[in-house]
């Protein structure tokens, strides 16, 4: 029986700030790092053990993947990064204050661009200094799939194809598999294995450096769920 297991980063400086962070790179907090180490510590003391890992290109999931590997003691195992597994892009939002984006654009807009599932925030223009297209670690991407702001349903739409090519193979060849990335990315994994509503899913909260495991049988019907 096949485990796969969800973390969320730990805590980023961008968290602790309160701003939009998206596609934007930056680096855990202090307590980030002790949310990534401690979800290694009780991945160990549960003694599930690894065949294959996924992150995404972004420092805070990658740093807490391995974090979490060392204080396992699985630091070894293969893994691979991919743009796909990526938080949310938040467009124009990036790198704004949540709190100053509410005063300006009001509280209701705001948590609707945050938590609509089909809604896009205001649009990043690939010619803006901040587009990922002047980032070297997409230069490889066609720059017409580049975003310049996503909801959830195209976060959704560009990690299920990774899921289906890399991890739910792995799965079905027995393996067990760690998927440390974002709260966005990881919920539209969920909603997807999990087969939750549009609706439902705005209600899904992922938090920082919690692992939750899932036990699948032979067709990837969740056998069992728990956070550690």
């Amino acid at each position: 029986m096949p485990k796969l297991v969800f973390i969320r980063h730990g805590q980023s400086e961008w968290n602790l700030k309160n701003l939009f962070t998206g596609w934007e790179d930056v680096n855990l907090s202090e307590k980030g790092v002790e949310e990534a180490k401690e979800a290694g510590r009780k991945l160990k003391e549960a003694g599930i053990e690894f065949d294959q890992a996924y992150t995404s290109v972004l420092t805070r999931a990658i740093k807490t993947l391995h974090f979490a590997l060392e204080e396992s003691g699985q630091l070894w195992i293969p893994e691979m990064k991919t743009w796909r597994l990526n938080e949310r892009h938040y467009g124009a939002l990036q790198g704004k204050n949540k709190a100053d984006a509410a005063e300006k654009y009001g509280d209701e807009q705001v948590h609707i661009w945050r938590r609509s599932y089909d809604v896009l925030p205001p649009l990043l223009s690939a010619d803006d200094e901040g587009s990922a297209a002047n980032d070297r670690r997409y230069a490889d991407l066609d720059p017409r799939i580049i975003p310049g702001g996503e909801n959830l349903k195209v976060t959704l739409e560009r990690v299920i194809p990774f899921w289906e090519d890399h991890i739910a193979p792995d799965l079905l060849a027995g393996k067990n598999v760690i998927v440390a990335a974002h709260g966005n990315s990881l919920r539209a994994l969920t909603k997807y294995i999990e087969q939750i509503s549009d609706e439902d899913i705005m209600n899904v909260e992922m938090a920082t450096g919690q692992p939750v495991v899932y036990d699948l049988d032979d067709k990837l019907n969740i056998v069992n769920k728990e956070k550690l």
